[in-house]
């Protein structure tokens, strides 16, 4: 089909993105045995819960080489800086196929995933960061858009997908041919990763629209909220990592649906930044709850393509007609 599916002998060129605590090892499991590259959501480096994913993925796989063979695991590189214990774990103890570092340098973590045998994938999001990480050695370059759901660059620090692919894409053709690029943010459906591929990216990496199946992690109240919004009532701010206490370097931030809560500050951020008691209060009671017009739901602009929670084989199945279909209108 084309270099980034045979590499990883795929059904098609896509692959789950690593969502922290949302891509375990049920998920990751499900897409690598249907023919999809499969990332465990390692996310920030938790060993218990990395090793304990990931476990679960080898063995729901078992004896299938081919399978196996599409299992990897994703991490934050400004948290592996703090501790790389699963990391190292996950070296020591596996083979992963691939390992993807986002948010942050890769150079201090490459030589180990390299040496390992793992194919090294660099998410960006600026071109700026597109010659760091070919010189961290990056077989893979995931160009991801603001659209994407969850963590991501600020709007004012980041680019929309379209345009960043082809950019990135026309700079990998003079500087980098051999390394592979795939396209993430707003990619939720065969048309999608059509798109990412006339555009110049290999494939495409998706979250969003893995969230919602069945094998994720996430909540089911929340999965079904999420069939029943659209792309408009999702916004990219620092609103829940300040009521998460979540420490982000400040060029990053997270998308997310207007729930309640989020509304209530997103027009004040400053005074929850200066004084977040408040709020953290009714989303820790959210969370415990599981009340989701205060507790977040970390869902991207493809939010309107979602309408149902299928499982993993069966979604990547429809992707795969859905970007025949495409493809073929192009080329009738």
């Amino acid at each position: 089909m084309n270099r980034f599916a045979d590499h990883f002998d795929l059904t098609i060129p896509l692959a789950l993105a690593p969502m922290a605590l949302a891509s375990g090892g049920d998920l990751a499991s499900a897409c690598a045995q249907a023919g999809t590259l499969g990332l465990v959501g390692g996310g920030y480096g938790d060993l218990e819960w990395t090793s304990r994913e990931y476990q679960i993925a080898v063995e729901a796989i078992g004896d299938s080489a081919a399978a196996m063979k599409r299992l990897g695991c994703g991490f934050i590189s400004w948290k592996l800086a703090e501790n790389a214990d699963a990391l190292d774990w996950l070296i020591d103890n596996h083979r992963p196929a691939a390992l993807m570092l986002s948010f942050g340098d890769p150079r201090p973590f490459s030589k180990r995933i390299i040496d390992s045998g793992a194919w090294l994938i660099c998410q960006i999001h600026s071109l700026k960061d597109l010659p760091l990480a070919v010189e961290a050695g990056a077989k893979i370059i995931v160009a991801q858009g603001t659209e994407a759901g969850g963590h991501g660059a600020t709007q004012e620090r980041g680019r929309g997908t379209f345009s960043f692919i082809s950019e990135t894409a026309d700079w990998l053709a003079v500087h980098a041919p051999e390394t592979y690029l795939l396209g993430a943010g707003g990619i939720a459906d065969g048309r999608g990763l059509a798109a990412a591929m006339m555009l110049g990216a290999d494939g495409a990496m998706m979250g969003s629209r893995f969230w919602a199946t069945r094998e994720c992690l996430a909540n089911p109240q929340a999965k079904k909220i999420a069939t029943e919004t659209d792309g408009d009532n999702t916004a990219r701010s620092s609103v829940f990592d300040i009521l998460r206490r979540k420490n982000w370097p400040e060029s990053f931030d997270f998308r997310a649906i207007r729930n309640d809560l989020y509304r209530q500050w997103e027009d004040r951020i400053d005074k929850l930044q200066n004084d977040p008691e408040e709020g953290r209060a009714a989303y820790d009671e959210g969370v415990r709850q599981a009340d989701f017009n205060r507790a977040h739901i970390g869902i991207g602009e493809a939010a309107g393509m979602i309408s149902n929670v299928p499982d993993a084989a069966t979604l990547i199945g429809d992707i795969e007609s859905e970007m025949k279909s495409a493809l073929k209108r192009l080329n009738p």
